[in-house]
């Protein structure tokens, strides 16, 4: 009795776990139904996920898409791990920066989306240049879905007291520099900078490429020189703050912003969420702030910026190519692009609907310049695509910070990016 009583309470759990089996974890696919396995990072704390696939499959019945989350911190190498070794179960991926793009485009596991694009009728137009940066030999692998670029925060409350008249959305960087000369006034803890430059070489070094006719890649930095002189001269000024106090001291830029230190920083378009949520937890001195264009050199269109983006492409080991772009598409796309931009994200297409719903956004300023400052003329990518783009740039962050701590003169440290720059691109 007691071994019969046994067989049937193990055949109850093994059917338990049969039944739990099918219908939690391996539900078998509905017919007709096919399922896009996208390749993704940080799902919890994400907020663009959900609603996009939500809007994709309520227009798509026949289409599931599943979500794979293989973390953030080394996304895109176990992305290459898996893609590497045929895994062709992952079909939409997402392209977290451009060194993690090339490696995929140089062995070969994402599709050429050419003709597609083509075919479809894709209007790259949309994506403010970006799209020809990535592009690589005529062929282009990935579209941009996110994109952040950088802009100037303003401290409206400042330029009110000091009865000066706000930035505008366009500034040569000569009027920059006035400005913010004009702005600064104060000593001790009430001294009021007229504008700031995070630590980081982006902050300096990426003026330069804004006309278009240097990249950070190409081996010779002699364009950089009137920018280091502009910022080197006004942080001997007291102008700005002093670059090796804010490395050694690490202060982040939102803190000398959020305390009425500063009338103006350029900063990227990723801090407007954070500056409205912190405003209205009252967490900043800063009530009353605005957006304006980066500024620009002397013929260049307003509204030229540098920036980042995220991008989407199709596995080339995906069964599934049609059903994944078709997915692409629309993620990439003006729809997409307007479902990203109501959660407080940047989509990479600013067109008139998106701007209207950031600027819609409560606490974003009410102003129309500040609305207009996220009219972007052109995006320059911050780091563009190369194969040694790594090896460049930690020369270009180590020279950097000789150059910007006084350690090295303008000249000589342009001389230094040079000669070792150049040794990368021999090798």
């Amino acid at each position: 009795m007691k071994k019969v009583l046994t067989i049937v309470l193990v055949l109850s759990l093994l059917m338990g776990a049969v039944f739990a089996n099918g219908t939690k974890e391996a539900a078998p696919a509905q017919a007709g139904v096919t399922t896009l396995k996208w390749a993704l990072w940080d799902i919890a704390s994400t907020t663009y996920y959900e609603p996009l696939i939500t809007a994709y499959e309520a227009a798509h019945p026949d289409i599931k898409i599943e979500m794979l989350d293989l973390g953030s911190a080394d996304f895109m190498t176990m992305l290459q791990t898996q893609l590497s070794g045929g895994d062709s179960s992952i079909d939409v991926v997402t392209i977290k920066d451009i060194p993690g793009y090339n490696n995929l485009v140089k062995r070969n596991l994402l599709l050429n989306l050419n003709d597609k694009i083509a075919s479809e009728g894709v209007d790259l137009s949309l994506y403010g240049g970006t799209t020809d940066q990535i592009s690589v030999d005529g062929k282009l692998y990935g579209i941009p879905f996110r994109s952040d670029f950088w802009l100037v925060y303003y401290n409206k409350d400042l330029f009110d007291k000091a009865g000066v008249a706000y930035p505008t959305n366009d500034m040569t960087f000569a009027q920059y520099d006035a400005l913010a000369r004009k702005m600064t006034s104060g000593m001790g803890a009430d001294k009021v900078y007229g504008a700031h430059y995070h630590t980081w070489r982006s902050a300096v070094q990426l003026f330069g490429i804004l006309d278009g006719k240097h990249t950070i890649v190409d081996g010779t930095y002699d364009f950089l020189k009137p920018y280091y002189e502009m910022v080197l001269g006004e942080q001997k000024d007291g102008i700005v703050q002093d670059y090796a106090t804010l490395k050694t001291s690490s202060t982040h830029y939102s803190g000398v912003f959020y305390n009425n230190s500063v009338a103006m920083m350029n900063m990227g378009s990723w801090f407007i969420a954070t500056l409205i949520n912190q405003v209205a937890q009252g967490n900043t001195e800063v009530k009353n702030w605005g957006l304006v264009k980066y500024p620009h050199a002397e013929g260049v269109t307003p509204g030229t910026t540098l920036g980042t983006i995220t991008s989407l492409g199709v596995s080339n080991a995906s069964k599934k190519k049609d059903a994944a772009f078709d997915f692409v598409k629309f993620v990439t796309g003006p729809e997409g692009a307007q479902i990203v931009a109501k959660t407080g994200t940047i989509p990479a297409i600013k067109n008139e609907g998106v701007i209207q719903i950031i600027a819609s956004k409560p606490g974003f300023p009410t102003d129309s310049a500040s609305r207009d400052a996220l009219q972007v003329a052109k995006t320059y990518l911050e780091m563009p695509l190369h194969e040694k783009s790594a090896e460049i740039e930690v020369v270009l962050n180590q020279v950097h910070d000789e150059i910007m701590t006084n350690n090295i003169s303008i000249d000589a440290g342009i001389a230094k990016m040079n000669e070792q720059v150049q040794k990368i691109l021999a090798k």
